[in-house]
């Protein structure tokens, strides 16, 4: 094989794989037009990988796009998946709309920043002083029923596989689940209606990198979120799990398909040597 990565940290030790910094895009052209992968560019790059380069990026296109804006996501999810997405109202912020909305809404609700991961950017608003402090940091109004958990579930998906699913349990002060928040991992055993979901959700969209937030109200799954970069703290086995699950689903797609991606012809390549 012969791949080019952006982030040596999420690729280290993957065979006869170039590790070059975002910045050297440029420079490495020819090397990563010629690569069979391209791992882990950053959002500024993708546009100019796919469609310039026709380079196959991991994770995948939907990944990227879906996972970049809790706009576009929630609106994903509540096309192909309306039942187990939380009543959401997404408005620009005007007067009028945050008036409407604060009218609709039953406290406690949800608001959220439409571009924020780790449990940043996200509120829950009890009183109109909570209200007041999200407008002034907002352009467009996301809000979100309040579901009643104290705990939910992450499922991580690597290419077509559930690597791992567990329990997060609640922070100390309450309403955060996030383990850079102060959640707290549980491996309890995992209801399989979450683990369901999350795989449903990510073969359908087609979502190959991802770790998905699963809330249970009594039985029933709800989506929160997917994170395209996820931390390993609760994995069994951490990095070295994650990184043995990329190389076994890259392997198995042995060559591009779909329109941007198309055959490429089978002559011998050139190994690439690792850039310092």
């Amino acid at each position: 094989m012969a791949w080019v990565s952006f982030d040596i940290f999420r690729t280290l030790g993957f065979a006869d794989t170039l590790q070059i910094k975002p910045e050297q895009l440029f420079t490495f052209r020819d090397e990563i037009s010629s690569a069979s992968w391209v791992l882990f560019p950053e959002y500024w790059q993708l546009n100019a990988l796919t469609y310039g380069l026709k380079a196959r990026v991991f994770p995948s296109e939907a990944s990227y796009r879906l996972g970049h804006n809790k706009i576009e996501m929630t609106r994903a999810f509540e096309l192909v998946a309306p039942a187990n997405t939380p009543c959401t109202r997404i408005e620009a912020n005007t007067p009028e709309n945050a008036d409407l909305l604060w009218a609709e809404m039953a406290l406690p609700f949800v608001a959220k920043l439409p571009k924020a991961s780790q449990g940043n950017g996200v509120w829950l608003i009890e009183d109109r002083a909570d209200w007041r402090r999200y407008l002034a940091l907002t352009d467009v109004l996301y809000v979100q029923e309040y579901l009643p958990i104290d705990r939910d579930v992450r499922v991580v998906i690597v290419g077509d596989q559930v690597v791992c699913a567990y329990w997060r349990q609640q922070a100390a002060q309450g309403f955060y689940n996030n383990v850079s928040k102060g959640g707290v991992v549980d491996h309890s055993p995992v209801p399989a209606q979450a683990v369901e979901l999350a795989l449903r959700l990510a073969t359908t969209l087609g979502i190959d990198h991802a770790g998905f937030d699963i809330a249970l109200v009594g039985e029933h799954p709800y989506v929160l979120e997917f994170n395209r970069l996820f931390g390993n703290q609760g994995i069994p086995g951490g990095d070295r799990k994650l990184r043995d699950a990329i190389v076994d689903y890259l392997l198995r797609q042995s060559e591009p398909t779909g329109p941007h991606f198309p055959q490429r012809p089978t002559t011998p390549r050139r190994r690439l040597k690792r850039v310092a």
